[in-house]
């Protein structure tokens, strides 16, 4: 039983035909969406980045520990504001708000991040854990986001070697490495 209708065609075409469709490329390259995206991606790796060290020194030392938690707070806004400007990105490319074909097992991942991320903020504003048990949380959470990076890293690669007219398929460590 097929859960989503025409996914299968799309699938099929999209195999065929690349990453976009050439509708779909003409407004990923003329929505302002896409910019914000550009920009926001690097911003929100930067506060991961960042975050991620307060966070391990925390755990190494005890100590940092409210710049560290407020640092998981500050990544965590970052990922709402990329995650409800990068829907509006997919409606506006796709049609869809989530979900789209092109990019459904990135966004069934982003799901998952957001949940670890959300997670943190209720734990951490109903006092639901100490400092230590927050900052775990916070690790898984930052683990699924670098997957989920990976996951959109190679599908900028993917568009990049099609906009080059080099063939799309492979493996994802294929892709990174051309």
């Amino acid at each position: 039983m097929q859960a989503r209708t025409g996914s299968a065609k799309d699938s099929n075409r999209r195999a065929t035909a690349g990453l976009y469709r050439s509708d779909e490329r003409r407004r990923r390259d003329e929505s302002v969406w896409t910019i914000v995206q550009g920009v926001l991606a690097p911003v929100q790796f930067v506060a991961f980045g960042i975050s991620l060290a307060l966070v391990l020194r925390y755990l190494a030392t005890g100590d940092g520990a409210a710049i560290a938690l407020g640092s998981v707070v500050v990544k965590t806004i970052i990922l709402y504001v990329i995650m409800i400007t990068g829907s509006i990105w997919e409606k506006v490319v796709f049609g869809k708000w989530l979900f789209a074909d092109a990019f459904f097992w990135e966004d069934m991942v982003s799901m998952l991040v957001l949940a670890l991320h959300t997670a943190y903020l209720v734990a951490l504003g109903w006092g639901l854990l100490a400092a230590d048990g927050l900052m775990l949380l916070a690790l898984a959470a930052y683990a699924t986001y670098v997957v989920n990076a990976a996951q959109f890293v190679w599908k900028l690669r993917l568009a990049r070697r099609e906009a080059g007219g080099e063939a799309t398929k492979g493996t994802p460590a294929q892709a990174l490495a051309t």
